[in-house]
């Protein structure tokens, strides 16, 4: 059995949360393969919404276990946040959902870092969340971090003051006020939490899985245009946001992986600093951003908006090795009578159609080709066959551009308005 996987194509907030809990019932297994709280995976049935920020998107569906892999890094605050309020939601937490012993911990040092750094930059801040994930992952790869195995051995706290320490030194440098004492009370109650709930060895686990022919989904965080390696550099995340990500977050093999679901916006967002070729600063981007209710689910900041941008798009699809796309928000367009779609990029006067090393300091001009928008209500539609033409005719030019098949086409945030292309995803 293979291990499929979900991911975002563009620059995070595609919809990935709606998508994994509407793909749940066809699966034994979903796992987080890296992020962390800075990911913000919403979730809406029954007229209620969910925001879950660690812990993966099946964990409403009673029959499926939920793995938060080793390549995640968790805050034990925030994760203490999100299990008390699917308790009182009568979600029984640790029956649904194990941890790696080798997922890293977010310290509440991790979080003044940020803070400081970002505050050190001035104007050229990255836009990150200041939620601690670049100090952790970069203790992780310096060899300094703490992981979740960690707090079950007698010299836990030891191991912690000796990485708060070399954090202090730090903080000093950048001359920033805090007052750890503040934060350290709720951080080991969220330690004391975790270790309630079943730690494993998740590698084993989810290997064993495949030898018995369970059916597992890899949930990405953030998207493919924030991968650390392949995004917009450095206005980035601090992980491996793609496919082979799920290789080094869950430690599965590359030739294990089955179907790759891209998720996109039928338009454009991103949140913080960085470039976006099709931004719109005008009245049009407050219209998409006021129809789409485009603001951060775990900032809360208002998302900058545009058009579809198909040249970013092809690299997120060649980098990933998608086999099925799913478009998401279709129903944010249904006010406009027309749509335009970024096709190439004018840079130094040269026109292409592929996302360059450097998008960063060039200027970037997006060229377009318009088409007619739909002028209808997508939300109310419970059927494929009800799509209006102008829509379908906006669906099959993007088959055609990007040569990969648009299986699912989300008109609403509920998960019951969700229209199937493909029947094996029905």
């Amino acid at each position: 059995m293979k291990v499929d996987v979900l991911l975002g194509l563009q620059w995070g907030d595609e919809g990935k949360g709606k998508i994994v809990d509407v793909l749940t019932p066809k699966y034994d297994v979903i796992a987080r393969f890296q992020g962390g709280p800075n990911a913000g995976h919403t979730l809406e049935f029954d007229g209620i919404k969910h925001v879950l920020h660690t812990i993966p998107s099946g964990i409403f569906r009673s029959n499926v276990m939920n793995v938060v892999g080793n390549g995640v890094v968790i805050d034990p605050v925030i994760l203490k946040k999100e299990i008390d309020a699917l308790v009182k939601l009568n979600v029984d937490v640790n029956k649904r959902m194990v941890i790696s012993k080798k997922a890293h911990l977010i310290l509440p040092t991790h979080r003044l870092l940020d803070a400081a750094s970002e505050a050190s930059k001035g104007k050229e801040k990255i836009g990150s969340t200041l939620k601690g994930i670049g100090p952790t992952y970069m203790d992780k790869t310096g060899r300094n971090g703490l992981r979740i195995g960690d707090i079950f051995e007698t010299n836990f706290k030891d191991k912690y003051n000796a990485l708060v320490e070399k954090h202090k030194q730090i903080l000093k440098f950048h001359e920033f006020d805090y007052n750890l004492s503040e934060l350290e009370p709720a951080f080991f109650e969220g330690i004391d939490l975790i270790k309630t709930l079943t730690v494993i060895d998740s590698e084993h686990y989810l290997n064993n899985a495949i030898k018995n022919n369970k059916t597992i989904l890899a949930e990405g965080a953030q998207g493919t245009l924030l991968d650390v390696d392949f995004g917009s550099y450095p206005f980035v995340t601090s992980s491996n946001t793609t496919t082979a990500g799920t290789c080094t977050g869950l430690g599965v093999a590359p030739n294990k992986i089955g179907d790759v679901f891209g998720i996109f916006k039928a338009y454009c967002t991103r949140v913080g600093s960085g470039p976006f070729p099709t931004e719109l600063e005008d009245e049009t981007g407050d219209l998409l951003r006021k129809a789409g209710h485009e603001f951060g689910s775990t900032t809360g900041r208002p998302r900058r908006c545009g058009w579809i941008d198909l040249p970013a798009l092809k690299y997120a699809i060649m980098i990933n090795g998608v086999t099925k796309l799913i478009m998401m928000k279709a129903d944010v367009l249904d006010a406009f009578d027309t749509i335009k779609i970024c096709t190439h990029y004018k840079i130094d006067g040269e026109i292409i159609d592929y996302m360059p090393y450097d998008i960063v300091s060039k200027k970037v001009e997006p060229i377009y080709v318009e088409m007619k928008g739909w002028k209808t209500d997508l939300t109310k539609l419970a059927s494929i066959n009800q799509l209006p033409t102008e829509l379908n005719q906006y669906i099959e030019y993007l088959e055609q551009e990007l040569n990969v098949p648009i299986s699912m086409v989300s008109v609403g945030p509920d998960r019951t308005q969700t229209l199937m292309r493909d029947k094996v995803l029905a």
